[in-house]
């Protein structure tokens, strides 16, 4: 008897322990990240993008789309009470749950609005609210916007892809126009690199040129 209870001892402080469900005001960290009563939450199933992420305008104008994306959650959400139901904490230590305010799903909410994607790697709850946010190009839907996570992969890859000393960006437009970016022109910071969409890195503006790509205009 004494070895069983030894036994089940041992096996209860080995099983992982989930936080109780967090419940209470909200303060907005990012697009699908919130505190809710002291408590750090990766919104489930959604997908929003990072705070330094750019989106590209019909014109070819990049904007700080992660930004505003976090600005329209904080305006709509910061102070407000939530109520929260842990599925899983992730490798960073945070719970990942699904949060309602006022009985409306807000990972459900955002990916309708187009403020958020479906992560269909994760879960398939929000499939249909993005293919309908789509279709009416709601929100980030109305912009060329890369996925979060392949933004976050790209950043990840970029230090490998770039050869010491090769820090001029080439871009492609919306339209396809080979553009490329130096250091200290406006929108060098905000530009990211995607080799698998045919953008590159050079060593200097004449071998850009020669490439038949042209410098950005600021």
């Amino acid at each position: 008897m004494l070895r069983f209870v030894n036994v089940l001892w041992a096996l209860l402080l080995a099983a992982p322990v989930l936080a109780s469900d967090p419940t209470g005001r909200i303060r907005v960290v990012d697009g699908d990240t919130l505190k809710v009563g002291g408590v750090t939450v990766r919104l489930h199933g959604i997908d929003a993008p990072e705070m330094d992420q750019t989106c590209r305008d019909g014109a070819g104008v990049d904007w700080r789309c992660g930004r505003w994306v976090t600005q329209v959650v904080t305006e709509r959400y910061e102070g407000k009470r939530a109520r929260c139901k842990t599925i899983e904490q992730d490798k960073y230590g945070r719970d990942v749950a699904r949060c309602t305010v006022r009985g409306n799903d807000l990972g459900k909410v955002l990916v309708s609005d187009g403020r958020a994607f479906a992560y269909r790697y994760y879960s398939m709850a929000y499939d249909l609210d993005e293919k309908a946010a789509a279709v009416r190009r709601a929100g980030l839907h109305g912009y060329d916007v890369q996925s979060p996570a392949a933004f976050r992969k790209a950043q990840r890859s970029t230090p490998a892809d770039r050869a010491d000393g090769c820090v001029i960006k080439g871009n492609l437009s919306r339209s396809g126009a080979r553009i490329y970016h130096v250091p200290g022109q406006e929108n060098y910071a905000r530009t990211r690199i995607s080799p698998q969409k045919g953008e590159r890195w050079f060593c200097n503006e004449a071998e850009a040129r020669a490439a038949g790509w042209r410098r950005a205009k600021r």
